[in-house]
């Protein structure tokens, strides 16, 4: 008996040891700003000519780092299945096209044919975002000031990212968006929206439970992308998803989550 007890345990090292060392695919979400300005965001960044000559030699720089990560695969905001993609990145490829100010354009498609990649992978998703529901239930239940601090705030943390791009490189601000503190911080502007509701009306919550919709199926695009336990898959998105998107990647044992800081720490 003993011996088949032995036998059993030596079995279960040696089951634990082969899982244990079988290779994850990767997944690395980059943060970004948004380089050309869109303004489809509650509160929005104003970021200078990222095609002057300096910031072109910082993205330069920037295009060294994410070269550490080796992605096998390069994941872009952009609408999931979009032929436009497509035919933009063939296009470069071609040189039938000029990059825009775009971080996808910058970031993604530069860094995707300096790779030699063949193609780059649009996973993006439309979701609601009920922002003025939120301010209604506010208005209508005397929490408008509470409402309007919360909208301060961010405004305020805008304004700061601002002034620290103004005053750093590409590569700094990046460091800077994705560093651990500043994106615990960043989702816990969202919660600052839970008070904002009651039972007849989840004004709050729901927001943030939409949000979550979104960055979710964002994030099941992503996975869908995975063929290989040796995949390594860049994800570049508005830092307004970072937190999520990595918090996705954190709670799925089917992948293990990189981050911008063990390769840029490595300059």
């Amino acid at each position: 008996m003993r011996k088949i007890l032995f036998a059993f345990a030596v079995i279960l090292v040696a089951v634990s040891g082969w899982g244990q060392s079988q290779s994850k695919p990767e997944i690395l979400i980059l943060g970004t700003y948004h380089m050309a300005n869109p303004g489809r965001d509650v509160y929005n960044m104003k970021a200078d000519d990222v095609l002057a000559p300096k910031r072109q030699a910082e993205i330069a720089e920037l295009m060294q780092v994410l070269k550490k990560f080796n992605p096998t695969k390069i994941a872009i905001e952009a609408d999931s299945g979009s032929e436009r993609v497509a035919k933009e990145y063939g296009d470069y490829l071609a040189g039938k096209y000029t990059l825009s100010s775009n971080e996808v354009d910058q970031i993604g498609y530069r860094l995707a044919k300096e790779l030699g990649h063949k193609q780059v992978y649009p996973v993006d998703e439309e979701g609601e975002f009920p922002w003025e529901h939120v301010s209604n239930w506010a208005k209508a239940n005397g929490k408008t000031q509470q409402f309007e601090a919360i909208g301060a705030k961010i405004a305020e943390m805008v304004k700061q990212q601002d002034e620290y791009l103004h005053s750093h490189t590409v590569l700094e601000m990046l460091q800077y968006m994705n560093s651990g503190e500043k994106v615990a911080k960043d989702v816990g502007f969202y919660y600052e929206d839970v008070p904002l509701g009651d039972p007849g009306d989840y004004a709050g919550p729901d927001l943030i439970a939409k949000w979550f919709q979104r960055n979710i199926r964002i994030y099941s695009n992503i996975v869908r992308l995975i063929d290989s336990p040796n995949d390594r898959i860049l994800v570049i998105y508005g830092a307004g998803h970072l937190g999520w998107l990595q918090q996705n990647v954190s709670n799925d044992p089917s992948v293990k989550l990189r981050k911008l800081g063990e390769f840029a720490s490595k300059q």
